[in-house]
């Protein structure tokens, strides 16, 4: 990967999370003086600033093949950070406090790529002693689940129901197939399940009757008025002989 001074300063100042932030005490390279300084540390790249609102870092600090230990310095809580080699720079950081100082020497260990390796390697080294512990205590060596099985689907419904003589028939019941059964009542089928009653049969309607029947249409009104009649008398009659027996015979 290519890296410049403008994609440094603009990783650095960017809203990515940081690891750690906060106010160190830098011993200069030449000088034996300490400035404050406004460290950020990002993955393994740790920016320092002049001051914490500064646009672009002063320099930048690779945190690869590097070892973080105390040391001893006329500041108080102050730490290094060693780099092989022999012309290889160190760097000699100083913090406010004690927790501050306990803080960032964690943090600047674990910032390494060579240390989140070793960390991956411990978590599979893990996994692969549980699968293990698991397989033995099973009895034998774990086995991917078999193919996976549909459930025994159900035969689906008709879309539109079928109608017979003007009423839906049952058919979407199993073994609607066969023949309806003439007895007279339901009954069960093979598996316990109520049968529907049997259809009524188709009755077919003569010449004679439609004849009939469009003639009792055209009958005229006065047809109606004639047999109104007729039954109205009928039933005052009927009603008079009820009367007559609830009052009893005369004396």
């Amino acid at each position: 990967m290519k890296l410049n001074e403008r994609s440094l300063a603009f990783y650095a100042t960017c809203d990515s999370p940081a690891d750690n932030s906060g106010f160190l005490y830098k011993r200069g390279e030449r000088h034996t003086a300490y400035h404050r300084r406004w460290f950020v540390l990002k993955g393994n790249m740790l920016f320092y600033f002049e001051e914490r609102d500064s646009r672009e870092p002063v320099g930048v600090i690779v945190l690869e093949g590097c070892n973080v230990e105390l040391c001893d310095s006329t500041e108080g809580f102050a730490f290094a950070i060693h780099f092989g080699g022999t012309k290889s720079r160190t760097y000699v950081l100083a913090a406010e406090s004690q927790a501050a100082m306990e803080s960032w020497v964690k943090s600047l260990s674990r910032a390494s790529f060579d240390y989140m390796r070793l960390v991956v390697r411990e978590l599979e080294k893990q996994l692969q002693e549980m699968s293990q512990g698991l397989a033995g205590g099973c009895g034998g060596s774990l086995e991917p689940p078999g193919p996976w099985k549909p459930r025994e689907r159900l035969p689906a419904l008709p879309a539109v129901v079928p109608k017979e003589n003007g009423c839906a028939v049952w058919n979407n019941a199993l073994g609607a197939d066969r023949p309806p059964d003439t007895s007279g009542g339901g009954g069960h089928d093979e598996e316990g399940s109520p049968r529907p009653p049997p259809l009524p049969p188709r009755r077919r309607v003569s010449n004679g009757e439609a004849a009939s029947a469009g003639a009792a249409v055209a009958e005229s009104p006065s047809t109606f008025c004639r047999l109104h009649q007729q039954y109205s008398r009928e039933v005052a009659r009927l009603r008079q002989d009820w009367q007559q027996r609830q009052r009893g015979p005369r004396p």
